[in-house]
C-alpha cells in the first residue's frame, strides 16, 4: 500500500472548495440542532435530535481524521491552536454524557461546536487573530475611557445626587448611568431631569458622549483596523510565491551584466578564429 498516495488523496480532499463547503453546512445544522433542543418537543422528535446530533459527531471526527491523516507531518498538525481546539470538541462530543451529571457540559460543548466555523474560515480565522493581537492596544484605550469615566462619575454623583439619588446616589450608580448615557438608552430623560436645577449640565453629557461613544469608538475602529490590515498583508505575503520587483530588477541587472559580458568576450572570440586560420 502507497501511503504517500493516499495522503495526497487526504489532502487534495482537505483542500477541496467542495469539502469546505460541506464541512461550513454541516456546522450550520450542528447549530440548528442546538437551538432545536432548547424547545420543549415530545420525545420521539427529541429522540430524532439525539440521533442528528451522533450523525453530525460522526462527520465531523471523519473531517477532523481526514484532516489529520492529510496533514504531512503529524507533529506540526497540533501545533495549531485551532487543529487543538477543534479536536477537543469534537473527542468531547464523543463521551456519552446525556444521563450523567456531566449532561450540562456535554451540552455546552455542543454549543461550542459552532466556533468550528472560525477554524474552518479562514477570514474569520484573520478576524479573530487580528481582534486578540489588538487587545494590547485596545487595553489602553479602555483604560483611558474608564479614567473618564470615573471622573465623569465622580462630577456627576457631586452635582446629581440630590437630584436623583438612584441615578447618581454613588460613584458606583453613577458609572452604570453614564454607561447609560453613552449607549444612547433614554439618556435624554436624564438630562432633562438635571436641567430643571442646573440650566447648563447639558454640556456635561454632550462632551462625555464626545469623548466617549465618539472619540473613544473611533479610535477603537482604528486600532483594529490597523491590525486587520497588517494581517490581510501577512496572510496575501506567505500565499504571494510572485518575485517583488527589487527581485525583478537583481534578476534584470543580472542579465545585462550576463550580455555585456557576452558581448565582450565575442571580439576576442573572433580573433582568436581568425589567427587560427
Amino acid at each position: 500500500m502507497n501511503t504517500g498516495k493516499i495522503q495526497q488523496r487526504f489532502m487534495t480532499l482537505r483542500n477541496n472548495k467542495a469539502f469546505e463547503l460541506f464541512v461550513v453546512g454541516v456546522i450550520l445544522f450542528s447549530a440548528i440542532v442546538v437551538g432545536v433542543k432548547t424547545y420543549d418537543l415530545p420525545s420521539s422528535v427529541l429522540t430524532m435530535v439525539s440521533w442528528l446530533d451522533s450523525f453530525i459527531t460522526f462527520i465531523f471526527l471523519a473531517e477532523l481524521t481526514i484532516r489529520f491523516a492529510g496533514e504531512e507531518n503529524k507533529k506540526h498538525f497540533f501545533k495549531s491552536a485551532w487543529n487543538i481546539f477543534d479536536t477537543i470538541i469534537v473527542v468531547a462530543s464523543l463521551i456519552p454524557v446525556e444521563e450523567s451529571d456531566m449532561a450540562f457540559v456535554g451540552r455546552l460543548l455542543r454549543i461550542f461546536r459552532v466556533l468550528r466555523m472560525v477554524s474552518i474560515i479562514p477570514e474569520l480565522r484573520i478576524l479573530l487573530n487580528s481582534l486578540l493581537k489588538a487587545l494590547p492596544q485596545l487595553g489602553y484605550v479602555m483604560l483611558l475611557m474608564f479614567i473618564i469615566f470615573y471622573i465623569y462619575a465622580a462630577i456627576g454623583s457631586t452635582l446629581f445626587a440630590q437630584i436623583n439619588p438612584e441615578l447618581w446616589g454613588d460613584i458606583s450608580i453613577s458609572l452604570l448611568t453614564l454607561f447609560r448615557v453613552m449607549t444612547f438608552e433614554d439618556w435624554t430623560d436624564v438630562m432633562y431631569e438635571t436641567m430643571e436645577v442646573y440650566g447648563l449640565s447639558w454640556s456635561y453629557y454632550l462632551s462625555f458622549i464626545f469623548l466617549t461613544a465618539f472619540a473613544f469608538l473611533n479610535m477603537v475602529i482604528g486600532i483594529v483596523v490597523s491590525v486587520i490590515e497588517k494581517e490581510n498583508a501577512i496572510e496575501d505575503a506567505s500565499h504571494n510565491t510572485e518575485p517583488s520587483m527589487s527581485d525583478l530588477q537583481k534578476e534584470i541587472l543580472s542579465l545585462k551584466a550576463m550580455v555585456l559580458q557576452m558581448s565582450n568576450q565575442a571580439p576576442h572570440t573572433n580573433e582568436v578564429k581568425k589567427d587560427g586560420e
